[in-house]
């Protein structure tokens, strides 16, 4: 909807001098129509190579930098950013938040989860099993039950007790691959095995997995989000598509992206059940309306941006542009 239309209709509502509810209800449509997204970029100190990022309660965004050995947060009301170290040899990948407000750190180089105070800014290092041996930590979610369960790619995933820091390790089916994570509304934990090429389905209770295979043999599953229905969407990263899986009825659905090469990384479905996508090829943002069953794609305003992972609040859309060194925020 034009600018132009909302001032015609704004000047209908106001020749026709509607009254009490309905000229409320009009003017609300009016105002509706008007908004449409905006992409605002927000850099953070070079070198940083942001991977993954996740807002905050208190309105700061929070990231992983990972060329740096750091934790960073964003104050997007100043553009202002602040880095915490976390220890020698550090590589942070992923980061969400937690229960009470805390980051939560997946950290490939320390082979350690790590929880930082956001308030005193103290890093709590939680190092997995020596036996495990090097894991290439990647992401993180919480269950039901508070429990944080993580993804390794070189071949493993597991779990984490915040009130006790106890550990499990797991070894994944076939291997090598596990990568994006999430916890459905029914409470199972879903990972995505990128070199597997197959979503694992996990009871929180045992640890036990149930592999589920989308019908392209080698679609490289990277990341997987399940919507309010506990609906799965996935990326298909070598295969170019979004990949919806419905576990009710066990059926699949392969949506190829927008373009003649799309790379599909990271997921997110946000709180009106929009599926967003993070497209390397087309260095862009796409998004797919369920209502619909269309695309709409926001490209970069930096090149090269390489968006590795989406988290959002209502209205929000923030993503890591690693490439660029910025965080990108879409408010729609």
């Amino acid at each position: 909807m034009s600018r132009k239309i909302v001032r015609n209709i704004l000047a209908v509502f106001s020749r026709r001098a509607l009254a009490g509810t309905s000229a409320a209800a009009f003017l609300l449509v009016a105002v509706t129509l008007q908004a449409e997204p905006t992409i605002t970029e927000y850099p953070v100190p070079e070198g940083s190579h942001p991977h993954d990022v996740a807002p905050g309660p208190d309105g700061r965004v929070w990231y992983t930098a990972q060329h740096t050995g750091e934790v960073g947060w964003l104050d997007p009301a100043t553009g202002a950013t602040r880095h915490i170290p976390l220890g020698s040899g550090s590589k942070p990948h992923g980061v969400i938040i937690g229960p009470q407000g805390e980051v939560w750190i997946t950290d490939s180089g320390l082979n350690a989860i790590l929880r930082i105070d956001p308030d005193s800014e103290e890093v709590s290092r939680y190092p997995l099993p020596e036996n495990t041996g090097y894991a290439n930590l990647n992401t993180a979610t919480f269950d039901a039950k508070g429990a944080l369960w993580f993804t390794g790619q070189s071949g493993v995933f597991g779990s984490l007790e915040p009130a006790t820091g106890r550990i499990k390790v797991y070894n994944a089916p076939r291997g090598r691959g596990p990568y994006g994570i999430d916890t459905s509304p029914d409470g199972y934990v879903y990972f995505a095995s990128m070199a597997g090429s197959y979503v694992g389905r996990v009871d929180p209770a045992g640890g036990r997995v149930i592999v589920l295979e989308p019908p392209t043999r080698g679609q490289g599953a990277r990341r997987v989000w399940a919507d309010s229905q506990g609906v799965l969407w996935i990326t298909g990263w070598n295969s170019g598509d979004l990949i919806r899986y419905d576990p009710r009825s066990g059926s699949w659905r392969e949506i190829p992206l927008p373009g003649s090469n799309p790379r599909p990384y990271a997921v997110y479905v946000d709180e009106s059940d929009q599926v967003w996508i993070s497209d390397f090829s087309a260095n862009a943002i796409v998004l797919y309306t369920q209502a619909k069953d269309a695309f709409t794609t926001f490209t970069l305003p930096s090149s090269s941006a390489s968006v590795r992972q989406l988290l959002g609040r209502p209205g929000e859309l923030w993503g890591a542009e690693s490439g660029a060194d910025k965080l990108v925020v879409i408010r729609y």
